[in-house]
């Protein structure tokens, strides 16, 4: 088994009895904003902070992320307060400056079958083995998704957390239908981890609880939740963001669904 430069991180096959939680914003809008939700995960005892520094809009015109700005304020807060940073690579072209910012990088649903920008993860991570976070897109079927794993981890880098964020059906209700079965089905036929993104099938942020505890009960390895100290104002996603109190919350009562399982949340 190789050994990662990031300790706690489990690789294919090392599954435990945490369920590690990604929280921090849709995106890294300023220094202080970032630091006012590092501070909470902090707090909270979390080792994960999140937030996205290119966003791949459906609107063009609308906020496009940060960029390296974004990876410097990641990286300076996850330095103060101790956290691992996690963001979403959308470009071949960026993979190895956003590697050398942060400790896990995300391949994000419009990204689920682009093929050449999989490999390119999976070689600038091959030496580093930092997590990649790979999400399924929103019509792939988890067959596809498993299969295509093998384009990061034919270089080396074993260390792939699947990610399920919910596919498009005929429901309107919520934002997208998030597949819980994923997690047991994807368990039975790998030894990849699956985590739950509770935010974007939910598209609002009191659905968010509910389907946070479904995914902890439900055996998921680890959730994704979006976090914002004003959501209202927030540049992107800002109906399904949790404030930090609200966060707060949610943290006490994932944290007694989890024990009841014998796993503890971190």
């Amino acid at each position: 088994m190789r050994e990662s430069k990031i300790e706690g991180i489990p690789y294919l096959g090392q599954r435990t009895d945490e369920v590690t939680i990604y929280a921090g914003p849709c995106s890294v809008e300023s220094a202080e904003q970032f630091d006012e939700v590092a501070q909470c995960i902090k707090g909270l005892g979390l080792k994960w902070i999140r937030g996205g520094a290119f966003k791949p809009r459906t609107n063009p015109h609308s906020f496009q992320g940060l960029g390296e700005e974004a990876l410097k304020i990641m990286k300076a807060a996850g330095e103060k307060y101790g956290l691992l940073t996690l963001t979403e690579v959308m470009d071949s072209a960026h993979c190895q400056m956003v590697s050398d910012y942060v400790d896990g990088l995300q391949v994000g649903a419009r990204n689920f079958q682009n093929f050449s920008l999989l490999k390119k993860i999976g070689e600038v991570t091959a030496n580093t083995h930092q997590m990649v976070l790979y999400k399924r897109g929103f019509a792939g079927t988890i067959a596809e998704w498993m299969a295509a794993t093998d384009y990061i981890t034919d270089k080396g880098n074993t260390n792939v957390v699947l990610c399920e964020r919910g596919i498009r059906t005929f429901e309107t209700a919520t934002r997208f239908t998030l597949d819980i079965a994923a997690v047991p089905v994807i368990h039975k036929q790998s030894l990849y981890p699956v985590c739950i993104d509770v935010s974007h099938p939910a598209g609002q942020r009191d659905l968010v609880p509910a389907l946070a505890l479904a995914a902890v009960a439900a055996g998921a390895d680890s959730i994704m939740i979006e976090v914002h100290p004003n959501p209202p104002a927030a540049l992107s996603d800002g109906p399904q963001q949790l404030t930090p109190a609200q966060f707060e919350q949610l943290v006490v009562e994932l944290r007694v669904v989890a024990a009841a399982l014998g796993k503890k949340i971190v």
